[in-house]
């Protein structure tokens, strides 16, 4: 498998891109989602761990179980009220990866057909251990490509479909196992379809290449060969184009968070 090889510092330490995203598409899925395992090297995800955590508090949104950061705002009647490009700790090297990185063989990103031709919004999302996110939908308010980096600790991202009724099938169709330091993509018939949710647990169980839809594709399966995960904390960073953008929040400032 082709690969770009970047070395970061100390020599040790490298990290692997593919030459193209199709090297890296998950074949169990349906089309399209693709994996990741060594998208950023350890030195960055401990750099931008730090930038969360000492973000300041005001822009900490304290859910019932978790907690939430969005950049550069929020969204209000699925618009972007600021304009503003994202700090430079959530561009580098992130974006600038995303963007490098053919989507087929070509030389045509994941982005290139979204309205502002890469990611305007991150929503950064902290799961402690034993808490989850109830199934859903991104909705409308997003061009269809989402890019998750996950940080700090692995978890299994589940994939539901609905009944012929419409109700929501409790069981998951497929179960997506997702490292630190990996980036997830979905988008086409994943992310219009299924909806994705994390069970409210401690440890992931039952894992093996036949319940893990990306198993080919860890970085370290053996490490799961017991077929258990022992969660720790792990942060997301959610990249996505949000379709409507406003000036208002930064003309006015009375949106914006430090």
């Amino acid at each position: 498998m082709d690969t770009q090889t970047i070395q970061t510092t100390p020599p040790s330490t490298k990290i692997h891109l593919p030459a193209s995203l199709e090297q890296n598409r998950i074949t169990t899925l349906p089309e399209f989602a693709y994996y990741i395992p060594d998208f950023i090297s350890e030195e960055e995800e401990q750099a931008i761990l730090h930038k969360v955590e000492t973000a300041p508090k005001a822009r900490w949104r304290q859910l019932t179980h978790r907690r939430l950061q969005t950049w550069p705002s929020d969204l209000v009647k699925n618009t972007l009220l600021d304009s503003r490009p994202l700090p430079d700790w959530l561009e580098q090297p992130v974006v600038s990866r995303l963007l490098s990185m053919p989507s087929s063989g070509n030389e045509f990103n994941i982005f290139a057909s979204s309205p502002h031709r890469r990611p305007n919004h991150v929503l950064i999302n902290e799961y402690t251990p034993g808490t989850g996110i109830m199934p859903h939908k991104d909705g409308s308010a997003y061009h269809p490509v989402v890019c998750t980096v996950s940080l700090g600790s692995s978890l299994c991202l589940n994939l539901y479909r609905t009944k012929e009724d419409g109700a929501l099938d409790p069981e998951p169709v497929w179960r997506i196992l997702q490292e630190p330091r990996s980036l997830l993509i979905t988008t086409g018939e994943v992310y219009t379809e299924y909806l994705h949710g994390i069970d409210g647990i401690t440890t992931d169980v039952n894992l093996s290449q036949q319940t893990v839809a990306n198993w080919n594709l860890l970085r370290s399966p053996s490490q799961f060969q017991d077929g258990t995960n022992e969660r720790q904390t792990r942060v997301s960073l959610t990249y996505r184009d949000v379709l409507k953008v406003s000036n208002l929040g930064s003309k006015l400032g009375v949106f914006r968070r430090p």
